[in-house]
């Protein structure tokens, strides 16, 4: 007999208003939803009567983390992909499984830094393959085969009404929007959205929605109810400031009509003339005149000048696209250094290794020598050097200070990092090299050959050549750092948290210039 201590009244009695609304609804629910709702009823009534005692949460999730292992990865990537790129988010939050994937990390079965960087890229994949079909087919296959996975004509117009007044910053807010994260990149390709626009708002968002979770789980997995608890809470308080923003965007858009502003303080003053109300305007207006007013005079340049940096037209892509491109170096610099200072060789590292191996020939060896000297200092100082002094002539100042800053930032960080995380050469090297490994200079350094390219390009807005220009400079910056690894000099991950460290740098140093040049600008139009 069953202790009445084991007896749990609150699953009892949702299983018997379950069971009282199926029955009042019967007719209205379809055979899918009375099955449902049946199954449920009955798993809280014999939850509820203490027949069955379930593990604890805690337990259950140690458990599954300890089988599924390496395995995790598998799962929490694939769902990753599948929430955007299949549709899979309206019938199955992502947020859920990637906080699981933090929780196994948590636990010590897998590297919480190689979750975040393959959720980060499955999520990106998802997103983009999802975009290239809504291009591909269309708004009109949405309306024909939506319905099957829950996608209605009210709740596409509800997105497609997002996205169209609030563009790129659809793709960066939707992400934590369980409705607009599923639809929102099928939507940015029907409707045409530019991809330069798409992608570099979408690598953010991705990132920061990766991290923001696969954390999530990893430092609250001990108690993993409370992390599901604590995302759920997050994601209304989210939705909920979303909602506000927007409101006030709608209301700011439409005060700004001077007829709409006349209707509204009309309104204002009838209402303010109720006896109820009468007190409390007596307060309001003269704190309104005195000091909200006078506030929002103050904050609204500066708010106006942010809301123009994450939005496309004038800087606001330029600046979101190196944004991105800071991101990603961050991460993978800072997430490397956090794998190596562990382990003296990574999978990648050893991989690498048995390719070059594969393919070592003598001719091939001279080959990659040549592209090592060309990243080498010397060679990278003096084509940074030329290039600002090119900028400099055709008085593109801001654009060589931005060029010259970053190349003498990436050598002083290089050297910091070697100092820091002090990584042994690899052995059996085909050239003599010296001091850490940790990460690679010649790698960081040819990463100026991209910069210059690109605010060279930038000097050249109409050269149709622009593109080729840089696609040349990223295969040398390619080369030049695959050659470290032929020749032994680096690991690969070296090398890849070289690019990514000057990427990150360039990247950054490029956005000062680009909001300093835009002040100048718009302080030059104010003096004419």
């Amino acid at each position: 007999m069953t202790p009445l201590a084991a007896i749990r009244p609150g699953a009892l009695t949702l299983a018997l208003l379950l069971g009282v609304f199926a029955v009042w609804r019967w007719r209205r629910l379809g055979t899918e939803n009375r099955i449902l709702a049946g199954l449920a009823a009955v798993a809280l009534a014999v939850y509820g009567s203490g027949v069955v005692h379930p593990p604890p949460l805690e337990e259950v999730v140690r458990d599954i983390g300890q089988a599924l292992g390496p395995y995790t990865y598998i799962l929490v990537g694939v769902m990753a992909f599948l929430e955007t790129g299949a549709f899979v988010g309206l019938v199955a939050p992502g947020e859920t499984v990637v906080i699981v994937g933090g929780v196994v990390a948590g636990q010590g079965e897998i590297d919480v830094v190689i979750l975040i960087g393959l959720v980060w890229a499955c999520a990106f994949a998802g997103d983009t393959v999802s975009f290239l079909l809504g291009r591909r087919l269309g708004r009109a296959f949405l309306v024909r085969h939506g319905p099957r996975v829950k996608i209605t004509e009210e709740r596409l117009r509800q997105v497609e009404d997002f996205l169209r007044r609030h563009g790129g910053p659809t793709i960066l807010i939707g992400r934590f929007l369980g409705l607009v994260r599923a639809l929102a990149p099928f939507v940015a390709g029907a409707s045409r959205m530019p991809l330069r626009i798409f992608l570099p708002y979408d690598v953010l968002a991705a990132g920061v929605w990766s991290a923001t979770f696969c954390l999530l789980g990893y430092l609250f997995w001990r108690s993993f109810d409370r992390v599901v608890h604590l995302a759920k809470q997050g994601a209304l308080a989210f939705g909920t400031t979303v909602g506000v923003t927007i409101a006030a965007i709608i209301a700011y858009r439409y005060l700004r009509v001077p007829e709409n502003r006349a209707t509204a303080k009309a309104w204002i003053d009838a209402q303010a003339d109720r006896p109820v109300v009468r007190p409390l305007a007596r307060v309001a207006r003269p704190l309104y005149r005195r000091a909200l007013l006078p506030a929002w005079r103050r904050v609204a340049p500066a708010v106006r000048f942010a809301w123009q940096r994450i939005t496309p037209g004038q800087l606001g892509l330029e600046l979101t696209t190196l944004l991105a491109v800071a991101a990603v170096g961050a991460f993978l610099f800072f997430g490397l250094a956090s794998l190596v200072d562990a382990r003296d060789m990574l999978r990648t590292d050893t991989r690498a290794f048995d390719v070059s191996a594969r393919l070592e020939h003598a001719w091939l060896t001279d080959v990659t020598k040549v592209a090592d000297d060309v990243g080498s200092l010397p060679w990278t100082a003096t084509a940074a050097i030329v290039a600002v002094l090119f900028l400099a002539a055709r008085r593109r100042v801001i654009e060589g200070a931005a060029l010259g800053g970053g190349f003498l930032l990436t050598v002083v960080a290089v050297n910091v990092a070697k100092s820091v995380v002090d990584r042994g050469r690899p052995s059996d090297g085909l050239i003599a090299v010296d001091g850490s490994s940790f990460p690679s200079g010649h790698a960081a350094w040819s990463m100026a050959y991209v910069a210059i390219a690109v605010a060279v390009a930038h000097a050249f807005p109409r050269n149709l050549y622009r593109a080729a220009f840089v696609t040349a400079a990223i295969v040398v910056a390619a080369a030049v750092g695959l050659s470290r690894v032929y020749l032994r000099a680096h690991f690969m991950s070296d090398v890849v948290a070289g690019w990514g460290l000057a990427a990150a740098i360039f990247a950054l140093a490029g956005m000062a210039g680009l909001i300093v040049a835009f002040v100048r600008h718009n302080e030059d139009e104010r003096k004419a």
